[in-house]
């Protein structure tokens, strides 16, 4: 007993720790990180190295409870503005994707395969949701600076889509367990209102859990280190209250994170750096043992149809789905193409494929090997080109801030402060002699191993190491104080064009001086205003607006979300690929109201009318009043 103790043991931390050297792999090559943790869990399985293990159920168990874990520190490390901007189209893709997603793959699935119309939309709401740790490791791997919208809507959408994918299989398996077959229009009632029911009171728990996890770890005087251990089991209580009594454990988890982490907790840093840590581990034990459940010697059989469905899901079922749901959201085509792309099935899909083999359906492990491969054709076609994708679309953005060598304190008593301690770099605005707020003078300087005041210390230089004890919501200023300028690619180096154009300025002067066929009511508008109504009410670093035969490009916003800086272009300076499809519906407006205006124009009119190109050859920019000449960096 004891010598298995042993054997169990070292094989278990083997395969962990093969799985975090793997991941050295995956940042230097950036390769999707979750299939080389399945691809070392085949390896080892049953036709690897031989190691046996066929209990669905305990699978399930720790899977569950992996996701769980993932799920909190999802919620718990989303801020609430990334919420605000992108709630409304990541909900729609979580809730009505994550349906078209299952009847469109279904129906591919009932025809590529014997299974009967249930069991095909169970294997479609299998694979209906994304992987969030797969997208972002990815992003993060490439050094992607992906544009804030795009990423806040993956991110909240793998968040979210999780629950409801969740709740369609394991009704599904029980109706097909059940042998029952019932009608089109019941079906659809009970899975609304049993939808309802679930998530509603999911929601309800996850929102009272995460105020109360908040309330006791401020009331509570715990140690340092048993705090984090203190608030995951509170985040596992609450995932658990919530399944017991019918409601979605994983909407409630992911919401209780989502409070706690947007509160004014105590010990906030501690908890973001123990719990990724925890969300590491769960994805390796996760991915491993998902990956020793399989058997690759029965894939063979049913490869080819496995293959086609998923390449039927990643260019058929995802984009079609993607695009129904954004319809209604003014977002651009390129957008809305790499979000139907970056919809990588991972974990989940493959945990979900395991509800059938617990069921005990006839065709369980017929679905769970055809979801398996699916999830391998995602990861495989898709993880690679998410990056090279996203510089094809021109979603790829110049970095606001160069490197930045910075570490936050929290001190013991001051739930509401924080020490951050900034090593000045070469090239940042203090190092080249910018004054530092009165609000935040350093409390402590090191230099040469020594330690002064910042009042003895004269000017910061280079390599100096800066203390300051701030507010915990202290401003954006400090990180582009201390920063050192950002490296701009070549192909970036015009990328917020060549002038520089005060927002506060009246629109009426641009439509004055470039004819950019402004309306009667946006002319009376400021640029900045002008530039964040066309942009559907919000506006964000490095938003493009074209006004005739000008280019508006928003350079900075505020805390507030208000535009402070703008640039001008007199020609496309981003390379966007034109996408042919993907129009939403602002752009359908709007292409029917240009046909109508241009329909009831009298024909004088149209002659009379100066050729954009001809105006745009005739323009002198830099007289102009509007703008000004921009400084050499950006």
């Amino acid at each position: 007993m004891e010598h298995a103790i042993y054997l169990v043991t070292l094989v278990g931390t083997a395969l962990v720790v093969a799985a975090a050297f793997s991941s050295l792999i995956a940042f230097r090559f950036g390769a999707p990180l979750l299939l080389l943790f399945l691809c070392i869990g085949l390896a080892t399985g049953t036709d690897g190295l031989g190691i046996e293990f066929d209990n669905a159920r305990l699978a399930y168990f720790a899977g569950s409870l992996a996701l769980a874990v993932i799920l909190f520190d999802s919620g718990f490390g989303t801020p609430l503005n990334a919420l605000r901007q992108a709630a409304a189209p990541a909900l729609s893709l979580a809730t009505f994707g994550v349906l078209l997603t299952t009847g469109l793959f279904g129906a591919a699935a009932h025809y590529f395969l014997d299974l009967t119309w249930l069991e095909s939309f169970l294997l479609g709401a299998a694979v209906a949701s994304t992987d969030a740790a797969a997208v972002f490791f990815l992003l993060r791997a490439g050094e992607i600076n992906l544009r804030e919208r795009v990423r806040s809507t993956l991110e909240v959408e793998s968040g979210t889509n999780d629950p409801i994918a969740i709740f369609l299989t394991i009704t599904l398996v029980e109706i097909i367990a059940a042998h029952a077959d019932p009608e089109a229009k019941m079906l659809v009632t009970d899975l609304f209102l049993g939808f309802l029911i679930n998530m509603g009171l999911g929601a309800v728990v996850g929102v009272l859990g995460g105020l109360a996890i908040v309330r006791l770890v401020d009331r509570l005087n715990l140690d340092h280190g048993l705090l984090p251990i203190f608030v995951l089991t509170l985040s596992l209580m609450v995932f658990a209250a919530a399944g017991a009594i019918g409601g979605s454990g994983f909407l409630a988890v992911y919401l209780a994170g989502l409070v706690a982490g947007n509160s004014d907790i105590r010990a906030v840093t501690i908890l973001k750096r123990f719990q990724d840590g925890m969300s590491w581990l769960a994805q390796i034990i996760m991915f491993l043992i998902l990956g020793l459940f399989a058997t690759p010697s029965q894939f063979p059989a049913i490869l080819v149809p496995a293959v086609l469905l998923g390449l039927f899901l990643i260019f058929v079922a995802r984009p079609i789905a993607v695009w129904l749901c954004l319809i209604p959201f003014r977002l651009p085509r390129p957008e809305i193409a790499f979000i139907s792309w970056v919809g990588l099935r991972g974990a989940v899909s493959i945990l979900l494929a395991i509800t059938p083999v617990l069921g005990g359906l006839e065709n369980g492990r017929f679905i769970f090997n055809i979801a398996f491969i699916v999830v391998l054709v995602s990861l495989v076609i898709q993880g690679w080109t998410v990056g090279p994708l996203a510089r094809r679309l021109g979603l790829i953005v110049p970095a606001r801030l160069g490197p930045l060598d910075k570490v936050e304190l929290e001190l013991p008593g001051s739930a509401h402060h924080e020490l951050l301690a900034y090593r000045v770099a070469h090239g940042s605005p203090v190092a080249r002699g910018e004054r530092i707020p009165r609000w935040a003078r350093p409390s402590l300087v090191l230099r040469d191993g020594r330690s002064m005041r910042f009042q003895d210390m004269g000017r910061l230089t280079a390599g100096d190491h800066v203390y300051i004890f701030v507010p915990d919501r202290y401003p954006r200023l400090l990180d582009k104080l201390f920063a050192s300028r950002a490296v701009v690619d070549p192909e970036d180096a015009d990328f917020f064009g060549a002038f520089a154009v005060d927002p506060a300025r009246s629109a009426a002067e641009l439509e004055a001086a470039y004819s950019t066929g402004l309306t009667e009511e946006e002319s009376k508008l400021t640029v900045g205003a002008l530039v964040t109504a066309r942009l559907g009410g919000h506006a964000e670093y490095a938003d493009r607006v074209l006004l005739g035969p000008i280019e508006l490009i928003v350079r900075d916003v505020d805390d507030k979300g208000r535009i402070t800086g703008l640039g001008l272009s007199f020609e496309p300076t981003a390379p966007v690929a034109r996408v042919p499809v993907f129009l939403s519906a602002g752009e359908i407006a709007d292409r029917i109201a240009a046909f109508i205006r241009n329909w009831r124009k009298p024909p004088e009119a149209q002659v009379g009318e100066t050729p954009i190109a001809e105006a745009q050859a005739d323009v002198k920019p830099t007289p102009e009043p509007v703008v000004e000449k921009a400084a050499t960096e950006t």
